[in-house]
């Protein structure tokens, strides 16, 4: 009798940790992926930018300010 009531409690408390573990939210969330998609967006919008430049004849650094000449 007490053989059966220890696996009982053994199994039943596994089974409620899986399914508390199941429940919870956070486990389909990883911040990694949210990190890696806004460096890769950032990639695309530099490579685009580095592109207009060059399509212009432009030799601007990518890091740097576009400067408007006919502004002055």
């Amino acid at each position: 009798m007490i053989d059966y009531f220890a696996l009982a409690l053994g199994h039943g408390l596994l089974a409620i940790v899986l399914l508390r573990l199941v429940w919870r939210d956070d486990l389909d969330v990883d911040p990694a992926i949210a990190d890696n998609q806004a460096a890769e967006e950032q990639r695309r919008k530099d490579a685009l930018a580095a592109r207009k430049q060059a399509a212009r004849g432009e030799t601007a650094s990518p890091g740097q300010p576009e400067t408007d000449e006919t502004a002055t």
